[in-house]
């Protein structure tokens, strides 16, 4: 009689161990998938740049320096490579960095574009300034949305009996996306 209460509560156990590594995975695969989504929009915007820059140069052909600024913000940002499993306080800090470096060469950019008033008139540039705009906001949505699930995953590593099974499977925590300067947290005012 007691050994059956005792393999009962084992099989009691490994059932809510089990539980609690599938719950684990599948967060894991949230926070992938989160990170997927940011990296999918900075791609999206990656993407935009030169055409706006293309866009920019055949009407302000004197502007190089700024058209120069952006293209090596770009570089820059682009060449910095993680994934969700690679996101460490530093690597974050410096893809944080770079996107605001980015940020703020096309502010600089749309703020040269005000003194072009056919070029403010122009469809293409419109267009490429909306979807720009666009991007941003989804870029912002993908951020949050990717802290929100390192919250609910560094929440489950990090409490008990969840931790438990984390340490003896090898699930750490992972990185927030955080801008770390105060002045890089503002967004980048566009004016047309």
């Amino acid at each position: 009689m007691f050994g059956i209460i005792i393999l009962i509560v084992i099989g009691i156990l490994i059932a809510m161990a089990i539980g609690i590594y599938n719950t684990l995975v599948k967060m894991r695969m949230r926070v992938d998938e989160a990170w997927s989504d940011i990296d999918v929009q900075l791609k999206r915007r990656y993407d935009l740049i030169p055409n706006l820059v293309e866009t920019v140069k055949g009407y302000a052909k004197h502007e190089s320096e700024t058209l120069e600024n952006v293209m090596a913000a770009r570089s820059k940002a682009t060449a910095i490579n993680i994934d969700a499993n690679s996101a460490t306080a530093e690597n974050m800090a410096a893809l944080a960095t770079a996107q605001q470096g980015l940020s703020g060469a096309l502010g600089k950019l749309f703020a040269v574009a005000e003194n072009y008033p056919d070029l403010k008139a122009n469809q293409n540039f419109l267009q490429l300034q909306n979807d720009l705009t666009d991007t941003e906001d989804k870029i912002q949505a993908s951020r949050r949305f990717y802290n929100g699930t390192v919250r609910d995953y560094n929440t489950k590593v990090e409490t008990v009996p969840s931790n438990i099974i984390a340490s003896i499977f090898n699930f750490t925590k992972r990185e927030f996306f955080e801008i770390e300067d105060e002045a890089e947290r503002k967004n980048v005012k566009v004016t047309f």
